[in-house]
């Protein structure tokens, strides 16, 4: 597999206090990690506050370990009216090598509020968003 193209939205390393007694890093710890990634995606693109209102097709493919570093790539994939759907990638890398594994995906969806928490309107879904190349085409949700 080959990474996502573009930065990671957030980077973090997985600390014991993140995991089972196994060593197994917590699902909820991921999804945690991967839902702080689309909420910056979604209050960047509504230009203020978004928040969750559905995870979609989370699927986990591989154990994340304590010490990997834990690449979350996020994107804008679909924008409704206040809604906006975006694609979250999770890979791990052991700490001490270069090869990196996707672990997790899923699909986020957050609407954008107004100071009273009320729904507010988004901005259609751009060409391309900052971390891509205007020839990268945005995928419908599923």
């Amino acid at each position: 597999m080959t990474l996502p193209a573009g930065t990671p939205t957030i980077r973090v390393t997985a600390m014991p206090g993140d995991s089972n007694p196994y060593g197994d890093i917590f699902g909820g710890w991921l999804m945690g990690q991967m839902d702080l990634a689309a909420g910056s995606v979604a209050s960047r693109h509504a230009g203020g506050r978004a928040v969750t209102i559905a995870c979609d097709a989370m699927k986990f493919h591989a154990p994340v370990l304590v010490g990997d570093e834990v690449s979350v790539y996020a994107r804008l994939v679909a924008v409704g009216n206040t809604s906006m759907t975006i694609e979250v990638e999770a890979w791990r890398r052991a700490r001490h090598l270069e090869d990196s594994t996707k672990v997790t995906q899923a699909r986020f969806v957050f609407v954008a509020t107004d100071e009273n928490r009320a729904p507010r309107r988004v901005a259609p879904l751009p060409d391309h968003t900052p971390d891509q190349t205007p020839d990268q085409t945005h995928e419908p949700p599923r």
